[in-house]
């Protein structure tokens, strides 16, 4: 089953996406069973970010491809992690399907996209064994981690670098019936493809993960896990960039700079 957030008459409503059409729903099918409302044509679909998270988590150098190529560019934190530790990312930065990733206008240099398994989480959990986790999680997503990266350079955090508005793409939809580390994930700008690798070739994978954050923090419905990458690749603004996981779906999203957007709120 693939399940969405749309926008219908302004309102930012739960869908079930069909082949053609989706259902728009009476609440998040994550933790209720809810009415179908009615029936919006998919291709009129303006598509949100699938879910908005209490919790964005957020897993790097978890590819052991990416962590050879961080190392040889002298990244004195690229080693093979020993345990899974992970981070957090903004919810201002999320933005969905087919709307613009804003260049910043200050930012200058590498400007960058990195393909990203999402895992949604479908119910509380605390000291999770490694069978809850996998039962925990609700389905799977699409996730685009844009970064700037003389900001990640040049600040003690990644608050501005990972977390600025549109800086994290996700969707279209979450898909509830897939063995997502099975899949293929693969990365285009204007239809070339510029990596593609195993999904689920990871370090650590995501069930490593929440049984080590539910040993010290509760996870929550609708909190998210993101996967890390294998590979990069510059963005410019008049891009459009695709994140494809195959079984679950394609983020496609352009790129534009930031005075093109005029008076943003």
């Amino acid at each position: 089953m693939r399940y969405a957030r749309v926008s219908a008459g302004g309102r930012a409503m739960w869908a079930r996406v069909g082949e053609e059409d989706v259902e728009l729903l009476s609440g998040s099918p994550i933790e209720t069973d809810p009415e179908v409302l009615g029936v919006l044509p998919r291709a009129d679909a303006v598509w949100l970010p699938p879910v908005v998270p209490p919790v964005f988590y957020a897993v790097g150098m978890n590819y052991p491809r990416h962590i050879e190529h961080a190392a040889r560019l002298g990244n004195p934190a690229a080693v093979v992690p020993e345990r899974p530790e992970v981070g957090y990312r903004a919810n201002n930065a999320l933005t969905g399907h087919r709307t613009p990733i804003v260049r910043p206008a200050e930012v200058a240099g590498r400007f960058e996209a990195e393909p990203e398994l999402v895992a949604v989480i479908g119910r509380t959990l605390r000291r999770a064994t490694r069978d809850e986790a996998r039962a925990a999680v609700f389905g799977w997503t699409v996730g685009n981690d844009v970064s700037a990266r003389t900001w990640q350079h040049q600040d003690r955090t990644f608050w501005r670098s990972k977390n600025s508005d549109t800086f994290k793409p996700m969707g279209p939809w979450i898909e509830t019936d897939v063995d997502a580390l099975a899949q293929t994930t693969t990365l285009r700008v204007n239809g070339e493809v510029r990596a593609a690798f195993p999904t689920g070739d990871m370090v650590f994978d995501p069930f490593d993960y929440i049984v080590e954050i539910t040993r010290h923090n509760t996870m929550l419905p609708g909190d998210v896990l993101w996967m890390g990458a294998e590979s990069t690749c510059a963005l410019a603004p008049g891009d459009t960039v695709e994140v494809e996981i195959s079984g679950i779906g394609t983020l496609s999203n352009p790129v534009q700079r930031e005075e093109e957007q005029g008076n943003r709120p």
